[in-house]
């Protein structure tokens, strides 16, 4: 099997925040090069050194990051879509900067290759009762009477094999219907999204803080022929920009986000307002142990949850308004 070293750039104070969201996305192992304690090193162990090569100070010189390996097929993919996101988040979070760039290198393959190399796992996949995704360069050799949704995910990802997105879809398939409205945070490539309009939503509006996912989730929207009237991307932090919460607005039927358990905890206070009295939120993302977490967040902020569905180590929350 072929591996990519994935290496993300930090600072000492960043170490801790970025391997605890790492932790909680299913990643329990890895490399950590810290400048502070390299330069520690050498300040304590001069005495043991006649010499020291001034091409491995200049390596580590102002280097700190956090590196994990990462399986070169579809499991290894699926992986780098939640790294990219629970990063995006904690970079969100950091105003002030002091967890540096949280830049990514691909040490073993540029990020171009990857980019590409990753569309050999990615096959047309039956998901629910109704829906079939079919990556933009497969032909589909075979009728059927699902509803067929077509993909470019590009560099934001969101193919739908991930269980996160499978379970994520199967809720929609049970909570939209022709006429409804739905919000879908985190939106990457635009896939629930789309999915929902496809499913007979009349309204989506979509959020993701990577500007990148906006064209993409608009270029994949036009692959299936969905109207821009009926869908609207943002880009931008809906942590932190009141105005784009603004724009968001309320009232919405479905409320979907796949994104991670610290982005559902902090997004609470606001997904109730985001709902229509009567409507529904669909959480996914969430590492098992941080259920109750999660769960005791969103019930603080009067969301209590009425039903959850797992696959593997991930879980989906089913929550509504308490009345």
């Amino acid at each position: 099997m072929d591996w990519i070293q994935l290496a993300i750039n930090t600072t000492s104070e960043g170490i801790e925040p970025l391997t605890g969201r790492l932790y909680n996305i299913g990643i329990t192992g890895f490399e950590i090069e810290d400048e502070k304690d390299f330069l520690d090193f050498l300040e304590n162990q001069t005495r043991h050194w006649d010499y020291v090569d001034e091409s491995l100070l200049e390596s580590k010189k102002g280097k700190t990051c956090v590196k994990v390996y990462l399986s070169d097929n579809q499991a290894g993919h699926d992986m780098l879509r939640l790294i990219k996101e629970s990063v995006g988040a904690l970079k969100a979070e950091d105003a002030d900067g002091k967890y540096g760039s949280l830049n990514m290198e691909f040490s073993n393959v540029s990020e171009e290759d990857w980019a590409n190399n990753w569309k050999k796992y990615f096959k047309p996949i039956e998901i629910g009762e109704k829906i079939l995704i079919k990556p933009q360069w497969h032909e589909l050799l075979y009728d059927t009477d699902r509803i067929v949704f077509e993909v470019n995910p590009g560099m934001a990802f969101g193919t739908g094999t991930h269980e996160t997105t499978r379970m994520c879809i199967q809720q929609l398939e049970k909570y939209v219907y022709s006429g409804s409205s739905v919000l879908d945070l985190g939106c990457g490539s635009g896939i629930l999204s789309i999915i929902s309009l496809l499913l007979g939503a009349k309204k989506v509006t979509a959020a993701d803080i990577d500007p990148n996912c906006e064209k993409i989730a608009y270029q994949n929207a036009r692959l299936n022929k969905v109207d821009d009237k009926d869908f609207t991307v943002f880009s931008g932090n809906v942590l932190e920009d009141l105005q784009l919460k603004k724009m968001l607005g309320s009232g919405y039927d479905v409320v979907a986000a796949n994104i991670v358990a610290d982005v559902i905890i902090a997004l609470a206070p606001d997904i109730k307002t985001y709902l229509k009295p009567e409507g529904v939120c669909i959480l996914s993302g969430i590492i098992d142990f941080r259920e109750n977490e999660v769960a005791n967040a969103l019930k603080s902020c009067g969301i209590e949850i009425v039903s959850r569905q797992q696959e593997g180590e991930w879980l989906c929350l089913i929550g509504k308004v308490l009345l």
